[in-house]
């Protein structure tokens, strides 16, 4: 479990005036990572860690003298075209960059000109999926959303009797995540309406959103070795914020036996920044659960995971509309949560997936599962804001919407912040619905 140590210092500043912006998402305390190269250029995509308005090339970087050692390791490991490889070095490795890093920008630093010449400007970047995911699997961990959907379903008893014992998780596809801005169409499938004889094949008119985090997967545990609770933190990379599209209408024909199909396997977005658990330490919180609840049995608990193993993450749903967008307006806040109602830990996800033998490889990721709060205004996807459609969720111009229509944008921003420490920021997580082929 990461500790506070001399990077988390609220009172540190850079040399670089923007990331000392009192809203700044990327001050000298966060150091996220993501895979970038320069908008239209025929560049290679490299790693590259945001430090205000700026990227620091990692490729650029590891062909300096200014590190050494597991820094210098890690920093070359990260100029590939995927992170991988960095991922795949370790907490020492990672932490020992993010030092690194962190003296290197700070105010008073020595060799200045040396590291500016490694910035790229994020105006300037495009971005791509900051690993080759091998394998993806969504979780189901807000309590809060299990509970929303199983009374629309199952008024009398909407969790289902496993819920608080074991964290339910089922395996995406991995091939369609994307990253921020990829714009993609309405998905089609079989639906079927309640008085109708057969189903057809159409394009979505349910198409929702699910506010999720992504967990990245560092490095991994053999085929048949289980990774413990007091492990399981050093497997864990860092986490992105994820959207995690559904289309609801195909999901309720197909989710039967086997679970969810076309109505997810279409697109999912995540931020191209990737916050390490290191930069989050500030804002661990205790895991609890309510007194009359089941306990996690003994393998998903430890005394770390009980004292800090939540995280206290502000989770925010923006839309914006074509009218919105056309009449120049900003999208519109629709909800608001945190990660720290999550019924199940980061580190409870990974020992679980691996209790059986399942082998986790870097680079492979995980969801949270669609992430909602204690009442329905925090709720993370329309069919919990709009109660399965029946109150539509009303815009600032007059608009209202009770599913996504094409030309919906959807943005999900994270942040965290209290006195005493530093903002800590996830960037945006943009996505936009394009009509169905």
């Amino acid at each position: 479990m990461a500790l506070l140590n001399e990077t988390h210092d609220p009172a540190l500043r850079s040399w670089l005036a923007s990331a000392n912006a009192a809203a700044c998402d990327f001050p000298l305390q966060n150091l996220p990572f993501a895979v970038f190269r320069r908008q239209g250029s025929a560049e290679a995509f490299r790693g590259g860690v945001a430090i205000g308005d700026q990227i620091v090339d990692l490729a650029a970087l590891a062909q300096t003298t200014l590190l050494n050692g597991a820094a210098q390791q890690a920093a070359q490991a990260g100029a590939a075209p995927k992170l991988n490889a960095l991922m795949a070095l370790g907490p020492a490795a990672w932490n020992a960059l993010r030092l690194a890093l962190s003296r290197l920008l700070r105010e008073g630093a020595s060799h200045q000109t040396d590291t500016q010449a490694c910035l790229v400007p994020q105006a300037v970047a495009e971005f791509d999926v900051p690993a080759q995911i091998g394998d993806y699997t969504d979780f189901y961990t807000s309590v809060h959303h299990a509970t929303n959907i199983g009374k629309q379903f199952r008024p009398d008893n909407p969790l289902l009797p496993n819920y608080k014992w074991v964290p339910i998780g089922y395996h995406g596809r991995a091939s369609s995540i994307v990253v921020s801005g990829h714009a993609f169409p309405r998905p089609r499938g079989q639906v079927k309406a309640p008085d109708a004889a057969v189903p057809v094949l159409a394009a979505s008119q349910r198409l929702d959103i699910e506010l999720e985090m992504g967990v990245f997967i560092g490095t991994g545990n053999a085929l048949g070795d289980p990774i413990t609770m007091t492990e399981a933190e050093n497997h864990v990379f860092g986490i992105c914020l994820l959207n995690d599209w559904s289309a609801r209408d195909l999901q309720g024909w197909e989710y039967q036996p086997l679970g969810p199909f076309l109505s997810k396997n279409f697109a999912s977005t995540i931020s191209p920044w990737v916050v390490t658990l290191e930069a989050l330490a500030p804002y661990r919180v205790p895991f609890t659960r309510p007194a009359d609840d089941p306990q996690p049995l003994p393998y998903l608990d430890s005394e770390a995971n009980r004292a800090g193993g939540a995280f206290d993450i502000q989770l925010q749903v923006g839309l914006q509309t074509t009218q919105m967008r056309q009449a120049g307006e900003k999208d519109a806040s629709i909800s608001r949560t945190s990660y720290r109602h999550a019924y199940w830990t980061l580190a409870q996800m990974v020992t679980h997936h691996t209790i059986n033998g399942c082998n986790l490889q870097p680079g492979d990721m995980l969801g949270t599962g669609t992430l909602s709060g204690p009442t329905l205004d925090q709720a993370g996807a329309f069919i919990e804001l709009t109660q399965g459609g029946k109150k539509p969720v009303a815009l600032p111009n007059g608009e209202t919407r009770t599913y996504l229509l094409d030309g919906d944008a959807v943005v999900l921003r994270g942040w965290c912040e209290k006195p005493g420490a530093a903002r800590v920021g996830f960037g945006e997580c943009w996505g936009t619905v394009l009509p169905a082929k």
